[in-house]
Order: C-alpha cells, then structure tokens, then sequence
C-alpha cells in the first residue's frame, strides 16, 4: 500500500505563513510529478502547486509569488511554503502523487492523494 501524509495546516492571520508537509510511504519504484491542490467550501477542487522529478514548477497565478513548492527525493517528500497568506488562501489542501508501482501485477503510474490538510486564514 501507498500512503500520502500530510502536515502543517492550521490557523493563522492574514499577512502569516504557513509549511504543509507530504511524505509518500510504501511500495513504488519511483515518484514522477508531486503536488498541491485545494478546495475551498462550495468550489471545485484546483491546482496549487506542482513539481515534476526533474524540478520543473507550475503554481497557480493566484499564488506565484507567495507559495513555494520543493520536495526532498531521499524523502519521498513534498513540502509548499506559503507566506503572505490571504483569506481566500483557505481551503483543505491535498497532496497529490504521480507514482510508478505495481497494482495487481501490473506496472504503471498510479495518481495517489492524501487526506488533506485544512488551512484556515483569518482576516
């Protein structure tokens, strides 16, 4: 089994910062791309962040600037520093994978998420 766990969310005032953390455990050859999404009540789930094995970065225009992404490959772990945060920032945020592993004897890449973590920003 695959495991995505999140840390890090919280509350915290307008203007703070915040680090989520996600590490990926289990049984897998390799990650490809990891990533940030979130969801905030009432609105479709949406792409925060993303970072391929390589390091090529895409964030979402809302957050340039303010969010960093990175990972640590030795960790299987994917981490999204987020300052200047605004209330529209709130959301349950969920970590995504791109893994290469095998399910029923068949080798392929399997999207994983995690639980998610909520994030709570105070005005």
């Amino acid at each position: 089994q695959v495991q995505l766990v999140e840390s890090g969310g919280g509350l915290v005032q307008a203007g703070g910062s915040l680090r989520l953390s996600c590490a990926a455990s289990g049984r897998m050859f390799s990650i490809n791309s990891m990533g940030w999404y979130r969801q905030a009540p009432g609105n479709q789930r949406e792409l925060v962040a993303v970072i391929s094995s390589g390091g090529t970065i895409n964030y979402a225009d809302s957050v340039k600037g303010r969010f960093t992404i990175s990972r640590d490959n030795a960790k299987n772990t994917v981490y999204l520093q987020m300052n200047s945060l605004k209330p529209e920032d709130t959301a349950v945020y969920y970590c995504n994978a791109d893994l290469l592993r095998t399910v029923s004897g068949v080798t392929g890449r399997y999207n994983h998420w995690g639980q998610g973590t909520r994030v709570t920003v105070s005005s």
